[in-house]
């Protein structure tokens, strides 16, 4: 798995070196290259967005509850991903980066508090993902999108990053299965959450301090 990993950050440095001449290159070109750098945004460098997956995950064990919150999570930062690449929207990553962390260790308290999932969460989860959209976008500023094919490109990197986020679910799943029958559900999701906590609490603070 380590190794996988190696590959998929060396793979990053080699794709943003394509970057500088993607406008000479064919859609489809622009296509798999936007395609493969969102993936890679979220799997493996994204672990403030792994995390906050995986916090949604641990929410609750009915699969109903896991596609609100994703398809909610999905629709908010597609909005913002596209209003903040077009002008539309600008925060300063300042005050984006930490805002993240505190949407990370919001939800895995949440989880802590309540046993079901909360009638507000959908609602709350896409207002945290109208933040991690704007999060995207500026990974997506500093890299550049490619001017003949614009819209192209801005769309491969959103459904990118949603095939990174689907890899992690169906990775989750399965890890579910087995603890699952060990009767370990309500252990993993309490201790996940404290872990997930104190890491989007660590960021938070370094981000705006440190």
């Amino acid at each position: 798995m380590r190794l996988r990993l190696q590959r998929l950050e060396g793979q990053w440095e080699r794709l943003t070196e394509m970057l500088e001449a993607v406008n000479e290159q064919t859609l489809w070109d622009v296509i798999a290259l936007y395609l493969e750098l969102g993936f890679i945004h979220i799997l493996p460098r994204g672990l403030d967005h792994i995390l906050f997956v995986i916090a949604l995950f641990l929410t609750s064990a009915r699969i109903r509850d896991l596609v609100w919150q994703i398809s909610a999570f999905t629709l908010a930062h597609t909005i913002t991903l596209g209003l903040a690449t077009t002008g539309h929207v600008s925060l300063p990553g300042s005050i984006v980066e930490p805002l993240i962390a505190l949407t990370i260790a919001f939800v895995a308290i949440e989880n802590l508090v309540f046993k079901d999932m909360p009638r507000w969460r959908p609602a709350m989860i896409f207002a945290f993902g109208l933040i991690h959209g704007l999060g995207f976008a500026g990974v997506l500023g500093e890299l550049g999108l490619a001017e003949q094919n614009f819209i192209a490109s801005l769309i491969s990197f959103n459904i990118g990053v949603e095939l990174g986020q689907l890899a992690i679910i169906a990775a989750l799943i399965i890890l579910r299965l087995g603890y699952h029958r060990l009767g370990l559900d309500d252990a993993v999701r309490r201790a996940g959450s404290v872990l997930i906590g104190l890491a989007g609490i660590w960021w938070a603070v370094e981000r705006v301090f440190l």
